[in-house]
């Protein structure tokens, strides 16, 4: 066991990955505080997502824009459980796969596949940088989406090429815990409790603003989040919390799993003041 992270005290919004993250920080000797505030859930509209499957494995789009490792894995278990699997692991060995990121890989790699083309920055200003390589005039294009995040820019960009658009969301975020938890991680990050808080995705920062909007803790919480260092796990989440003004102390540079980021951590920690 490494002690590079000994005496950290970290708090840990996060529920997909939380206990592999987890101990990646208690190995390195941090003090983790686990605090999920979100989990994710197959759409509830299994009818639509059933049939954009239709649709993919009938005429296999041009592109298929992948958003998310989550989303692939999603769309894989409709498959599955409805009887499609072969049929959708043909007609997605027939697409060309455009990732935002390489998590999307992974979960491609999880049924024989990988991603064709890696977006320039994993970003949907990267997603869209990347498209313009690609004739999309007349072309259909697959967008497995954020969440139900409708991510309007890609949108508008895909409709200025003039391209034929699918877009299907099999996974949705539901929160996880009662507020009485996030209220109590609220003032704790306000009084100083923690030294670092780490953030992997919006929806993340969303529920605390929920929780804090409805509790009255507005004020605790912005100064709980200048109060405490702030890691995300790459460039979106970082964009996010530096455009609700908060600063952002820990991020990976290149690449952007949960490894990455521990590492990333670890710099920083033991960086001289």
């Amino acid at each position: 066991m490494s002690d590079g992270l000994k005496t950290l005290r970290v708090a840990l919004p996060e529920t997909r990955q939380l206990d592999a993250l987890a101990r990646l920080l208690e190995h390195r000797g941090a003090d983790v505080q686990r605090c999920p505030l979100v989990s994710i859930h197959d759409s509830p509209e299994r009818e639509k997502v059933e049939a954009w499957l239709d649709r993919f494995i009938e005429q296999p789009p041009s592109v298929l824009v992948i958003l998310t490792g989550e989303g692939i894995r999603r769309l894989t278990g409709f498959a599955e459980r409805s009887g499609r699997l072969a049929a959708w692991q043909q007609a997605l060995g027939q697409t060309l796969k455009l990732a935002r990121g390489p998590k999307p890989g992974k979960a491609l790699r999880e049924l024989g596949l990988r991603s064709d083309v890696l977006a320039d920055r994993p970003t949907t200003e990267g997603v869209i940088e990347t498209l313009k390589q690609h004739s999309l005039k007349g072309q259909r294009v697959g967008v497995q989406l954020y969440g139900t995040n409708p991510n309007t820019p890609l949108m508008a960009y895909l409709a200025e090429r003039e391209a034929e658009v699918d877009t299907v969301a099999p996974y949705v975020y539901a929160s996880e815990l009662e507020s009485e938890a996030v209220e109590q991680l609220i003032l704790d990050l306000a009084s100083g409790e923690y030294d670092l808080l780490c953030f992997t995705s919006q929806p993340q920062l969303k529920r605390l603003h929920q929780v804090a909007h409805k509790s009255g803790l507005e004020a605790e919480l912005a100064a709980g989040l200048k109060e405490t260092a702030l890691a995300a796990i790459g460039p979106v989440m970082a964009g996010v919390l530096n455009a609700e003004g908060y600063s952002v102390a820990v991020q990976p540079q290149k690449h952007f799993f949960m490894g990455d980021l521990v590492s990333a951590i670890e710099a920083w920690w033991q960086a001289p003041p």
